[in-house]
């Protein structure tokens, strides 16, 4: 019973380190890259090369990040991590239609599993991401998990953060990103691996354009820097 007991303690320490360390230090892989790193040793069919370059929030333009807001979490500077009121709204939908739910996740939920995680819809990854999203709210600042997540999340096959994005489909550092490019690379998230920025389809335009309409007439609630 005691090991048991220990286990669990180190269990739950674990991320607490781990979170407590990008508080301060920019990381230099995550999880999903160092996972990348192992098909590309294992598998027998070629694996793209990781592109990643860590850049701090006052080289990313606030245009990148409130795109980046206004697709995927406009409640994010409100919640502490978790927006109950999308949840009910995608479980009544879920529910309507008789598929799984889908589309409640915020960007911190989004940043722990792209930092510390795999991809995936177990309800052991769901346990471990939502207590990593407890942890990140309480340790790290608001600006700092959106720093985090235009960093690491996935924009490509291989293709982590804007820096690396912006570089990769547009030839630009992320600060010489024109409007239309940077509310594309917001609206590429969520399929990064079936969407080209540099080839959109129908629904990938639809996505690109509502951002830039909404982010006409949405106020950005803060100053990050």
């Amino acid at each position: 019973m005691k090991c048991i007991v220990i286990c669990i303690c180190v269990l739950l320490l674990i991320p607490v380190i781990e979170v407590a360390a990008v508080r301060f230090i920019n990381p230099t892989s995550t999880m999903p890259m160092m996972l990348h790193r192992l098909r590309a040793i294992f598998s027998n069919s070629p694996q793209s090369k990781i592109q990643y370059e860590y850049v701090s929030l006052n080289k990313i333009p606030v245009m990148f990040i409130k795109h980046l807001w206004i697709s995927e979490d406009e409640r994010f500077f409100q919640h502490n991590g978790f927006d109950w009121k999308e949840m009910d709204a995608a479980i009544k939908k879920a529910e309507r239609e008789g598929k799984p739910v889908r589309g409640a996740s915020t960007i911190t939920n989004q940043c722990a599993r792209s930092l510390f995680l795999w991809q995936g819809r177990s309800w052991i990854r769901k346990g471990f991401e939502a207590y990593y999203t407890v942890v990140m709210e309480l340790i790290l600042s608001k600006p700092r998990i959106m720093e985090l997540y235009a960093n690491v999340i996935e924009m490509g096959d291989g293709i982590y953060g804007v820096e690396a994005a912006s570089k990769h489909y547009y030839d630009v550092t992320p600060r010489a990103l024109t409007r239309e490019q940077s509310a594309m690379l917001a609206a590429v998230l969520p399929n990064p691996s079936g969407w080209n920025p540099n080839a959109p389809g129908p629904t990938l335009l639809h996505r690109q354009q509502s951002i830039l309409e909404r982010a006409k007439t949405t106020k950005f609630p803060v100053n990050l820097l």
